[in-house]
């Protein structure tokens, strides 16, 4: 019975991990599919655009979105498992012979932890960095201009004084969190605040005391425009001052997290959004363990009972609240309204609870 019990768990646990990859990698190339498609749209009025960079471009930009998705990935993929395990009349059998619910759900529990440790510890950190060879293709792609070419009034704002002004910094795009900029706008004001000048730049590199800014093009009220190849502006920002400013947790890779929290804090700024996300991370294999419960809760009823498709309809319906539930406690998290720790967590205690609690209704009334 042991012999049998261990490989049924690893059949259970290969039919889990088989669905969740194939929904992992259909919804990958559906996303590429559709990225590909808006950046073709963008790069249309391009001339010197190659369709493989562009091609490229959106395969490195996709795995970080997909990164949010993994949990829904995990959900869909179990219940695509238990339902074709009962629809063959797998799990009759397997409640025949004597195994539980629990037994073959555990399998998958265990798959889904390891599953997990591997997004957090292997998957965050290519996602980050293949965001960032991202954004360095798309400077390419769309900073061949001064002025970044795509320049608009969003992207990310900075404040610097220095004892010549006040210059208010635009960045289309960000690298390296934030020590590389592209698409710049500068505004530059005296002492007095009174207006100097205008700088368009293609793109700007933070050094020891000053932005490196090149394919220059000033703007100023009594001369006209100016190009110049390269000009100095004079800062007193530190790496960890632009970064608080350019970079966004998501960004930000699992094994980096640690050192960023700490800059940040001696640099006096908040830390809610790192913080958050690092105990996201962390409690990510938990929170796939929670959606195999969740989706076990509704895929394990016999096609012959029907009602199938309500059940299936009420896992995803659960996802979604479960979804929902994260967004608020991120929100309040970052607005310092909540402890990141319970922000992360609490997402994790009330998926798990919910499918566990209806398991065992279902299995031991």
């Amino acid at each position: 019975m042991s012999i049998m019990t261990n490989t049924l768990g690893r059949y259970f646990a290969g039919r889990f991990v088989v669905a969740a990859l194939g929904v992992f990698v259909g919804i990958f190339v559906l996303l590429v599919l559709v990225d590909y498609i808006e950046m073709v749209r963008k790069t249309s009025g391009l001339a010197s655009v190659s369709p493989i960079m562009v091609a490229e471009t959106s395969l490195f930009r996709v795995p970080q979105l997909l990164e949010k998705l993994m949990p829904f990935c995990i959900l869909i993929g179990a219940m695509v498992c238990y339902l074709a395990l009962s629809r063959s009349l797998e799990l009759v059998v397997a409640r025949a012979a004597g195994v539980s619910a629990w037994q073959f759900i555990a399998p998958a529990l265990a798959s889904a932890l390891m599953l997990g440790v591997l997004a957090t510890a292997l998957y965050n950190p290519m996602s980050a960095n293949l965001r960032e060879l991202a954004k360095h293709m798309e400077d390419e792609l769309f900073g061949s201009a001064p002025g970044g070419g795509l320049q608009d009034a969003f992207g990310f704002w900075i404040n610097q004084v220095n004892n010549d002004g006040q210059v208010i910094i635009n960045a289309a795009r960000s690298e390296q969190q934030g020590v590389r900029l592209t698409g710049l706008t500068l505004f530059r004001f005296d002492t007095n605040y009174q207006f100097r000048e205008r700088i368009e730049a293609r793109e700007a590199t933070l050094e020891k005391g000053r932005w490196l800014l090149k394919s220059v093009r000033r703007y100023s009220l009594d001369a006209p425009p100016v190009d110049q190849d390269s000009f100095f502006l004079p800062t007193t920002l530190t790496p960890a001052q632009v970064r608080n400013s350019f970079s966004t947790p998501e960004t930000v890779s699992f094994w980096q997290l640690p050192s960023y929290i700490r800059s940040s804090e001696s640099s006096g700024f908040a830390t809610a959004g790192y913080r958050l996300q690092y105990h996201k991370l962390i409690a990510q294999p938990f929170l796939l363990a929670a959606m195999v419960l969740l989706a076990a809760s509704v895929s394990l009823r016999f096609f012959r009972f029907g009602g199938v498709q309500k059940m299936v309809l009420s896992g995803v319906g659960a996802g979604f609240l479960l979804y929902v539930l994260s967004k608020v406690t991120d929100d309040l998290s970052k607005a310092e309204l909540m402890h990141p720790i319970a922000s992360a967590w609490l997402p994790v205690c009330v998926g798990g609870l919910t499918g566990f609690l209806a398991l065992l209704y279902q299995e031991d009334g």
